[in-house]
Order: structure tokens, then sequence, then C-alpha cells
């Protein structure tokens, strides 16, 4: 792990503390959902741009040579280190001032991910991870379940209205018979940080972004969770399936979500 890298991951841990900061001032209070319904369960708030903006700024500003990619305004700029935000992962959570939302950043270099960042500040928790360093959570190493029996295992699969019903629910019952208990919290990035430290055994998804999943893969890496390969099968592109799971049961939950491992 270069300097520079380790110098940009410093950096990032301030500027997303920040923003966090901004996200949870900016929250709505309890109730019914505050922003614009993009579709059925996609929500936008005033802060997802706010935050965004705010973190691009401090980037340009730090590190002008480097690329940048956000969920609201996409690439704006482009580099062999790139940065990619999601400023408020679980916005409809968020927009009805629960707690389950964070805010994402993770570094790419040349395609692969060397670091990121999830602040969950209304939960006050922060994970990170540098390639090489080990995945924390509010500076306490962590690592993925011992889980060794899916009788045992909590696994979540996260529901977008880009995936037939048909599908989610064939993949929701192959882990009702695996004998795992299912779960479905709102936000992709703490479901996979949840993996990364043991509170979940898996975590499946049909169709999610790079930006939902950048702060959170390096996590998975240091934490020693097996990863589907994501980046490789159109996740740089565009939308693409993820699963994430504890070592011991990683194969057999695999099979049941007819996806593939990294080695």
């Amino acid at each position: 792990m270069t300097a520079a890298i380790a110098r940009r991951f410093e950096a990032a841990r301030a500027v997303v503390a920040d923003a966090a900061r901004l996200a949870m001032s900016m929250r709505p209070p309890p109730g019914g959902p505050v922003g614009i319904q993009k579709s059925a369960q996609d929500w936008l708030t005033e802060a997802d741009g706010a935050v965004e903006a705010f973190i691009s700024q401090r980037m340009v500003t730090l590190f002008p040579e480097d690329g940048f990619q956000g969920e609201e305004g996409g690439m704006t700029r482009k580099g062999g280190l790139l940065w990619v935000v999601d400023p408020i992962d679980g916005t409809s959570n968020y927009a009805r001032g629960r707690n389950r939302w964070c805010v994402s950043l993770g570094l790419l270099e040349d395609n692969k991910p060397v670091a990121g960042i999830v602040a969950a500040p209304a939960l006050n928790e922060t994970y990170t991870a540098l390639i090489g360093h080990g995945a924390h959570l509010n500076g306490t190493k962590i690592q993925a379940s011992p889980v060794k029996d899916t009788r045992s295992a909590m696994l979540e699969m996260g529901w977008s209205n880009r995936v037939p019903k048909d599908v989610f629910m064939d993949r929701i019952g192959a882990f009702l018979d695996l004998g795992a208990m299912p779960r479905s919290g709102g936000s992709g990035a703490l479901a996979l940080t949840d993996v990364a430290c043991g509170r979940l055994d898996g975590y499946l998804e049909i169709v999610i972004n790079l930006w939902d999943v950048a702060g959170a893969l390096p996590i998975l890496a240091e934490a020693g969770a097996r990863v589907s390969p994501f980046l490789e099968e159109g996740g740089l592109e565009g939308g693409a399936s993820i699963l994430a799971v504890a070592p011991h049961i990683a194969e057999a939950v695999a099979t049941a979500s007819k996806m593939k491992l990294l080695p």
C-alpha cells in the first residue's frame, strides 16, 4: 500500500465524518417520508445532493487529480484513483427519520477497491478499511461471522423494483430451505458492513450499483468475508448482483443464491 493511498484514506475519514454531521443536521424528524419519490420505494432528499456536493468539493480541493463518481451526479471527474460516494445509502430510512442509513465513500485504484469508509452517524458507528491493514468498526478490528451451519445463519436480501417478484421469492425461499433467518434492513452498504462484522452471515442483492458497495468492498475483503465478482460482472458500468457471505457457509449460500464467489 503506497503512502499516497494511506494519505488519502486518512483525509477521507475526516471528510466523511464532516459529511455525516451535515447529513445528521438535515435528517427529517420521525414520521412519514420527506423527499421526492423517484419510483417505488426509491427516495431522494435534499441531503442526498448536499452531502454529495460537500464531499465532491472537499475531495477535488484535496486531490484534484483524482476521479469522482456519485450516485446523484454520476462520473464528474476521471482518474486512475477514483472516489465513489453514496451520500445517503438507505434514503428510504433517512427520509422517515430512522437510524439505519449511512454515508459511504470508497476509493478504487485502477478499478480495484483499496480503501473504504462507511459512516452511520445515527448509530454512532463508522466502518473503515485500508487494504492490507484490516477492517475496523469505531477503531476495533472486525471479522466475518464464524457460523458454520446455515440453520444458525441470519441472511439479508435487499429488495429493488428492478428485480422481478418471482426472482426475489425464489432466493428468499432458498434461504428458508437452508434453515436461515431472513432479514431486510433498507441499506445495502450497512448490510454489507454487517456481514463484515458478523452481525449478518450473508447479504444478497440482485441489482445494486457501484456507489452502494464501493465503500464496503475493502471492508469485506479485510474482514475475511467471501464476495461475488461484482466488479468483474458489470458493477463498474451499471447495476449488477452482489453476494457477501461468511466464509464457512459461503458455498452453500452461493449455491442457494445462484451466485459465483471470488476465490
